[in-house]
């Protein structure tokens, strides 16, 4: 598999250093060259917000498939289907690429599903990451809310600043975001009450299996055709 690395820091070198079974034709940092981004057989892209749109865009144009992993650009998301279905592309964004996250988000599912009509339990998210993550909330957890919204009866999420632990409503999600040294990614769905609580949890050791979750996506979509996401990864795992 001939691979284009869209955004060559951290999350690039960790994929360029466990992609050993594969050729890496290309890396871009800047502007793509639409010609060097041909000879790829599958384009990955971890680059920054400002960038992601015209990174994606332009692989569609180029018709190689993306994978895309970068976050704070989903305002434009709707706008990338759009044109991906248009050009006929093949396209498959993930707010996080670790298999451990993707059950994660299934649990969450499944235990919104649960919890729905239990008033006396309120849920709220916390997640914690490094003091030079950019975005905040986490995509992650924007995913996570995002699936508490489509699985019970919240109907909004807030980010909140403090400690605070007061919803303005019972529909509303209050997320939280910290931030400290050298933290790979924790996130917390919280369900509590005035006598329990209940949480589940996902801790992220290193960032090898954001970086083998999209390759695992990459190999998925090389010969296919339109949207996917990572739920049609793990079925195929499985």
């Amino acid at each position: 598999m001939k691979i284009a690395l869209l955004g060559y820091g951290r999350m690039g070198k960790i994929i360029a250093r466990l992609a050993s079974e594969h050729e890496i034709v290309y890396k871009s940092s800047e502007k793509i060259d639409p010609g060097k981004l041909k000879k790829a057989d599958v384009a990955i892209d971890f680059s920054v917000a400002e960038a992601a749109f015209e990174n994606i865009t332009t692989c569609f144009e180029q018709q190689v498939p993306v994978v895309s992993g970068t976050t704070g650009w989903l305002e434009k998301y709707d706008a990338a289907i759009d044109k991906c279905e248009q050009l006929e592309g093949t396209f498959l964004y993930a707010s996080n690429f670790s298999i451990g996250v993707n059950l994660f988000f299934q649990l969450n599912r499944d235990l919104a599903k649960m919890m729905d009509g239990l008033e006396d339990y309120q849920v709220s998210i916390t997640e914690i990451h490094h003091t030079k993550k950019k975005d905040k909330p986490s995509g992650t957890a924007i995913t996570l809310a995002e699936d508490l919204i489509k699985n019970s009866s919240k109907r909004h999420w807030e980010l909140q600043g403090g400690k605070s632990e007061n919803n303005k409503s019972s529909n509303t999600i209050p997320v939280r975001a910290r931030r400290f040294e050298d933290v790979k990614g924790t996130h917390i769905v919280e369900y509590k009450s005035p006598i329990d609580a209940i949480e589940i949890k996902h801790t992220a050791f290193s960032r090898e299996g954001f970086a083998k979750g999209a390759l695992l996506a990459a190999e998925f979509i090389i010969d296919k055709k339109g949207i996917f996401h990572m739920e049609d990864v793990l079925k195929n795992l499985m």
